[in-house]
């Protein structure tokens, strides 16, 4: 198994829905996987049943059975995971007043690399490796760390709050320049 591990990615244990390591894999007709959990609630909201990877319509709800085989795989990928990640966490500083810590360490909060302004949480070194290496997850924004990153987000627009009107003493987005305040002194 060691000598295969190298060639699995974790890209290949996510599902493309929650874009979390598979929890209870299930497969579709099409052939696609993802969390039992992640596509029932998908099929609850989204009528006709479709699969949300090659949009294949089933007319009728499939029965889904997990996956053991995936499954497996998937749990022994998670705990190789977690290993790595708790040796090379008690190698780096927990986050000292003042800096922002990792949202994903549990126990000892380590000092957070960057945040994601999709995911909205800030990550450690160890944390941050699925954003630079996983194909899906490298497309998202990641700035400075920053604390408390969802009550700087504005609500209207969900892009950063970087600016301050002055004209209306609140923060804005790039978009609300543009909208909603351009005649304003930002």
């Amino acid at each position: 198994m060691s000598a295969a591990s190298c060639l699995l990615t974790e890209d290949q244990f996510l599902c493309s829905i929650c874009l979390d390591v598979f929890t209870d894999p299930v497969s579709t007709p099409c052939g696609h996987n993802f969390c039992k959990t992640c596509i029932t609630e998908h099929w609850n909201i989204n009528v006709p049943y479709q699969c949300p990877n090659c949009k294949k319509v089933f007319y009728s709800k499939p029965e889904l059975q997990v996956n053991t085989f995936i499954s497996e795989m998937a749990a022994q990928f998670r705990q190789s995971a977690q290993q790595k990640a708790s040796s090379s966490s008690s190698e780096q500083q927990a986050a000292k007043p003042g800096e922002v810590p990792c949202d994903v360490c549990t126990g000892t909060k380590v000092k957070a690399l960057k945040s994601c302004l999709v995911c909205l949480a800030s990550y450690c070194e160890t944390h941050l490796e699925p954003h630079l290496t996983a194909s899906r997850l490298k497309r998202h924004q990641l700035i400075d760390p920053v604390e408390n990153l969802e009550g700087r987000m504005c609500t209207k627009h969900d892009k950063l709050l970087e600016l301050f009107c002055k004209t209306d003493q609140m923060c804005v987005c790039m978009l609300c320049t543009v909208l909603d305040h351009k005649t304003h002194d930002v």
